[in-house]
């Protein structure tokens, strides 16, 4: 048995039995494939993968028990290497953060630059993903931290900690009657006189705006979802609908054309970031989650991410 093989196995099952695909994933050929899953499968004396042909189809009730050890001999083996890089490496690297456009359009700018000022030999990759992808990303390994407000706090193989609180803010054009009004006075009902336009359903928030309404027993009109804020803001100045977005979305400056209206009715909204229990970050991997959030408890969440037992 060695490293190659368990790498095998767990790749096949990512690529969904495609051979092809594991094999170029993991740049080396499909013969080569097969021969080191059948050579595993000889030594343990039990098939791992349900076959039809030359065709893997999915893994047997041996196969399902043996990739749950896999995966934490290599996410194990990977720490090694990980805690040795920090006490030989501790400045260089990659780190790939995984967020919403939001956050790494109006959030992360400032920190970014910090970071890159303080670690300018560390790669920085940042991965635009939906809250789902960000927790699936984190639980692959495809990814260091995940930030964003939906999803990661519901998985349980992962440790959060909060990064800032929000709310959400009414867009609308400068010349909309609802710029007219007392914000204190903008009530849903006031607000569902008119089209919405807002995120995507399972963003930012999105389910907060489906609650608020729903509780009072409101029908409106979402004449259109996005992805993220620029495309909203967008369809706001062509005046389609008034805008539903996280406060931090407007820029005075770029959105000129634009009002923003600040208001309370659909409550407080929370970003979380979080890291893949069982997965060690580099040194630099937790200095940025400080310059996130500087009051995150960071020995917390190193034995949330690596409990000691």
């Amino acid at each position: 048995m060695n490293f190659q093989q368990l790498r095998i196995i767990r790749e096949t099952v990512r690529q969904n039995y495609n051979l092809t695909e594991a094999s170029a994933a993991l740049y080396t050929s499909q013969s080569g494939v097969s021969k080191h899953i059948k050579d595993l499968e000889d030594e343990l004396g039990v098939q791992l993968f349900v076959r039809k042909g030359k065709r893997l189809l999915g893994l047997t009730e041996p196969g399902q028990a043996l990739l749950s050890i896999v995966e934490r001999m290599l996410i194990d083996a990977d720490n090694i290497k990980r805690l040795a890089d920090d006490f030989n490496k501790v400045d260089e690297g990659t780190l790939t953060i995984a967020t919403t456009h939001t956050q790494a359009r109006y959030v992360l700018p400032p920190i970014v630059n910090l970071f890159k000022k303080a670690f300018p030999k560390v790669h920085l990759i940042l991965q635009q993903a939906s809250p789902v992808e960000i927790s699936e990303m984190l639980l692959l390994g495809l990814a260091d931290i995940g930030i964003a407000t939906e999803s990661l706090t519901t998985e349980e193989n992962l440790g959060s900690v909060s990064f800032y609180n929000w709310k959400h803010s009414i867009i609308t054009p400068q010349d909309h009657p609802l710029t007219k009004l007392n914000p204190k006075d903008i009530t849903l009902e006031k607000l569902a006189e008119y089209p919405i336009i807002t995120y995507h359903g399972g963003f930012t928030g999105r389910s907060k705006i489906d609650k608020a309404f729903e509780d009072a027993n409101l029908d409106v009109d979402i004449v259109m979802s996005a992805l993220d804020a620029d495309v909203i803001k967008t369809y706001v100045e062509l005046g389609m609908g008034v805008g539903i977005v996280n406060d931090v979305a407007y820029d005075t400056e770029r959105d000129h054309r634009l009002k923003q209206i600040d208001t309370d009715i659909f409550g407080l909204n929370t970003t979380w970031i979080a890291v893949r229990k069982g997965h060690l970050l580099r040194g630099y991997g937790y200095e940025f989650i400080s310059l996130c959030s500087p009051e995150a408890d960071i020995k917390a969440l190193k034995k949330i991410a690596y409990p000691e037992d």
